[in-house]
């Protein structure tokens, strides 16, 4: 069985670890609460997690103070002779005489690292002594202020790249990233965004695709470090063979619905399989003119294909939308948001969380909008549909309301900040 171009465990039967490891905080706020996270990802099937419909085991740690269990459960885990998936989420710490990495566990202080602690090489050399099968580890942490320095030596964490076999994937968060973080219900937004990219398409992304639509949909902080980096995911693209999945049969859509502006001319060339990961690296890189005119040559050629108002063309337009965001383009960013959001209510309904999603991207970008004319071309289709989606929160439909009339009035300067 394949589930987006991951091959099956080969009848061999697979295993989820999943490990919360000690809380971040910082003057009294919650940076990572790992157990929140371990929990919301127990939830997705672990045949969704490995990608694979292989039978699997799935084991949840937390509150553990002692490595060794935890290195006995990992040597558990990376005997197995299927798949594996390794989910390591908390505070990256390092102690004072070494300079190592570790993973702290309950109850972990500065004084007691170096014992109550995972050491971060535990961790790599397990995942290295793995004779057999395809492995993935995925990592949601924050470096606290004695770790913070090492990474910043690294450039990423170490021992990833010598790891045959196995694909690994994760963001680390500084000492001093804000407790926000595109949050949701204490779930950090990096696991959030691989709940919901898991959870959302009709075929299993492969996990590079899932990374990085998780990476550039988590609202994370300037300096985060994302593995693999912009630059490693752009050479993987330029590199490696391009091999297209065939898409699924497009779900029948009731009438036309606008989508965006109309796609305008982009390269000459087609766009071969999937461009996410390039994407993304082009986008992080500050390359935002290159990366939106690859995403409208990919839109075009979806469109052609499945039709303007399928569910893959809708899915380029919210793409294109999260890089006009992160290009700073808000105006853009709202019109594609809101397109995308009214498409998918046609035939998802109101309560779809993708809905909700797409809404709630199309409101914060437009709150981001400082020209008067502009916030005043997007924001009556915007405010339409935050009417129709009770989900959200009626403050936020209270407050665009009171922001579009102030933008109608002569003396809008409050309103457009609002």
């Amino acid at each position: 069985m394949v589930f987006g171009g991951v091959v099956d465990g080969g009848g061999q039967r697979g295993h989820v670890l999943l490990l919360a490891g000690d809380a971040a905080v910082r003057r009294g706020g919650v940076l990572v609460a790992p157990g929140v996270n371990v929990a919301a990802l127990a939830m997705v099937p672990a045949s969704v997690l490995l990608g694979c419909g292989a039978p699997a085991d799935m084991v949840c740690l937390e509150g553990v103070r002692d490595p060794n269990t935890v290195l006995a459960r990992l040597r558990v885990a990376a005997g197995a002779a299927g798949p594996l998936f390794v989910y390591v989420s908390g505070r990256l710490t390092a102690d004072r005489r070494g300079r190592r990495l570790y993973v702290a566990l309950a109850g972990t202080t500065a004084g007691s690292v170096r014992y109550t602690s995972l050491p971060w090489e535990w961790l790599v050399g397990e995942l290295r002594a793995r004779s057999a099968g395809v492995a993935t580890l995925v990592v949601d942490l924050v470096a606290d202020r004695a770790a913070w320095p090492l990474v910043g030596e690294y450039g990423t964490l170490p021992g990833l790249a010598g790891l045959a076999g196995v694909e690994a994937f994760g963001v680390v968060r500084g000492p001093g990233t804000p407790a926000g973080d595109g949050t949701s219900g204490g779930v950090s937004g990096y696991t959030r965004q691989w709940i919901d990219q898991l959870g959302r398409a009709p075929v299993r992304p492969s996990n590079v695709e899932v990374h990085v639509l998780a990476a550039g949909s988590a609202g994370l902080a300037p300096g985060t470090l994302v593995v693999p980096s912009a630059r490693e995911l752009e050479m993987r693209s330029a590199a490696a063979p391009v091999h297209p999945r065939p898409a699924p049969e497009p779900a029948p859509v009731p009438g036309p619905v606008p989508v965006g502006r109309a796609a305008e001319p982009g390269p000459g060339a087609a766009v071969a399989g999937d461009p996410r990961a390039r994407l993304h690296a082009l986008a992080v890189g500050g390359r935002h003119g290159e990366a939106e005119a690859v995403a409208r040559a990919w839109e075009r050629e979806v469109s052609e294909r499945w039709g303007r108002v399928s569910p893959e063309a809708v899915q380029c337009a919210e793409i294109r939308a999260d890089l006009a965001r992160m290009a700073g383009d808000f105006l853009s960013a709202t019109r594609l948001w809101t397109g995308a959001g009214r498409a998918r209510l046609q035939w998802q309904g109101a309560d779809a969380v993708e809905v909700r999603d797409a809404a709630a991207g199309a409101l914060y970008c437009w709150t981001q909008i400082r020209d008067r004319t502009g916030a005043l071309d997007v924001g009556p289709e915007l405010v339409d549909l935050l009417r129709v989606l009770p989900l959200l929160d009626p403050d936020h439909l209270r407050l665009a309301e009171l922001r579009l009339a102030a933008l109608r009035t002569p003396d809008h300067s409050r309103g457009l900040h609002a």
